[in-house]
C-alpha cells in the first residue's frame, strides 16, 4: 500500500508492451505499487498516439520489439519530451543503438518493482 507521500503513487507510467500477460503483470504489479497505468499498449503507432494525447507521462517501460516492429520512434517521442524511460526486453543492451547509451535496460523476465527503481533511481 502507497501513501500520499510516497512519490510513485502520484507517477504516470507509460507501458508499451505487446506481450498481453507479460503487459497485464507489469500493470498490475505498478498500479499495485502506486502509479497510475497508461495503456499498456502493443503497437508503435498506438504508443506514439497515446503520448500525441496525454499531456503529462513521468516515465515509460518499452519492450524493444513490437510485433516485428523497433520500439525506438516511440523512444525518440520520449527522448523529445524529456520522459525518462526503460527498456525492458529479452535483447542485450549491444542490440540497442547507440544514441540510447545513456538509457537503463532491464532484462526479461521481469518484475515491476525492478523497473520502477531502474526508471525512477
Amino acid at each position: 500500500m502507497t501513501s500520499a507521500t510516497d512519490p510513485l503513487a502520484s507517477c504516470r507510467v507509460l507501458v508499451v508492451e505487446d506481450d498481453y500477460f507479460l503487459a497485464t503483470d507489469m500493470r498490475r504489479e505498478f498500479e499495485a505499487s502506486g502509479p497510475e497505468v497508461l495503456g499498456p499498449v502493443p503497437r508503435v503507432e498506438e504508443a506514439l498516439a497515446l503520448i500525441a494525447a496525454t499531456p503529462r507521462i513521468d516515465g515509460a517501460v518499452l519492450d524493444v520489439n513490437l510485433q516485428e516492429e523497433m520500439v525506438y520512434p516511440v523512444a525518440d517521442a520520449l527522448q523529445a519530451r524529456g520522459v525518462p524511460f526503460v527498456f525492458a526486453t529479452g535483447y542485450e543492451k549491444t542490440v540497442i543503438p547507440d544514441r540510447y547509451a545513456g538509457v537503463k535496460h532491464c532484462e526479461k523476465p521481469l518484475e515491476a518493482a525492478q523497473v520502477a527503481k531502474a526508471l525512477f533511481a
